[in-house]
């Protein structure tokens, strides 16, 4: 799984988003397998942060001014909120930066492969729960939604996913459909 995942995120182009006045920042997309499946790592946030409060996304945050690298922020922050080790998590990638529009991040995703089972230590002030969902399951097309938003004078067509009762949307929801249209022909590969 983790060599074919590899190579069809090198194979392609990544797109960068230049914009300065956006704060930098990056997620980690941990995946794992399990009985032969492959499963996305996901977390809820709490409801009392400031942004996207209550929502699914990736591990990850904005940037610390003694972060290295980009690479160093999603690693960091990804041990900070659900106790995921650097030592543990081989990255395998990364995807196109992404946005978020209300709290104008700027997001680079990296996809990372990391050990089953796993005993994740929440930071209980940031995460509510963390969860994984099967890659197979996320394929379904019946679960994608296309809704139609207006953002001044530019009308974006964006997606979310309902799944088990989990409703993922905005740039993590991007994220995903990103990471599916790449790995999504894989699926019937193994590791």
């Amino acid at each position: 799984m983790k060599e074919q995942i590899r190579r069809a995120l090198a194979a392609r182009e990544k797109k960068g988003i230049s914009d300065i006045g956006l704060t930098p920042s990056a997620v980690l997309i941990p995946l794992f397998e399990k009985d032969g499946r492959r499963h996305i790592v996901f977390t809820k946030r709490t409801g009392h942060l400031h942004h996207h409060k209550g929502q699914i996304s990736f591990p990850g945050g904005g940037r610390h001014e003694g972060d290295r690298s980009i690479l160093e922020t999603a690693l960091r922050e990804s041990r900070e909120e659900i106790g995921l080790k650097e030592s543990d998590v081989e990255i395998l990638g990364e995807m196109d930066d992404a946005v978020t529009i209300t709290s104008l991040y700027h997001i680079v995703p990296f996809v990372g492969a990391i050990p089953y089972p796993y005993d994740f230590k929440l930071d209980k002030f940031e995460v509510e729960e963390v969860f994984a969902l099967p890659l197979d399951d996320l394929l379904n097309k019946a679960i994608k939604k296309a809704e139609n938003y207006t953002f001044g004078d530019t009308r974006i067509e964006m997606y979310s996913y309902e799944l088990n009762g989990r409703f993922i949307w905005g740039a993590t929801a991007w994220m995903l459909g990103q990471l599916l249209e790449i790995i999504g022909p894989l699926s019937g590969l193994h590791s």
